[in-house]
């Protein structure tokens, strides 16, 4: 089993705010991040896919495909948006990092299933440089 990694990088702006809660609870609990002007981040994206390379390209997936594949189904959704507001994938959820990955997981398996044998294995969301979560599916 080989694992390729591709990173992608992308600005957003959100809020951590549950609306079920009090202002003062969401203060409590996610502090200057409930900020009703919302704030912002460069977040990192590494997308890991794995597989048997194929003995015609040696290729487990071609990066370029791969990157397409992000590009066009996360990154473009994600770029210079809103997270709370201007994500379709995210109405209606919590714009963390924990919800945010496992949504792009979703997009990127089925994207990935279409077109190739290889499949996903992890994705790593950079928040910031001291902050990030993984997700492998489960």
């Amino acid at each position: 089993m080989v694992y390729v990694n591709r990173i992608e990088h992308f600005n957003a702006a959100h809020r951590l705010f549950n609306p079920n809660w009090s202002e003062e609870k969401n203060k409590e609990v996610f502090g200057p991040c409930a900020n009703a002007y919302f704030h912002g981040h460069n977040f990192e994206l590494i997308v890991t896919v794995k597989g048997e390379p194929n003995p015609d390209t040696g290729f487990v997936i071609d990066m370029k495909k791969l990157g397409q594949i992000i590009k066009q189904e996360v990154i473009e959704k994600l770029d210079h948006k809103n997270l709370n507001m201007d994500v379709d994938f995210l109405q209606g959820k919590l714009a963390s990092c924990e919800v945010l990955v496992m949504e792009i997981w979703k997009i990127l398996e089925r994207a990935l299933h279409d077109i190739t044998e290889a499949r996903l294995h992890q994705i790593r969301l950079y928040e910031t440089p001291k902050n990030f979560v993984d997700y492998y599916g489960e």
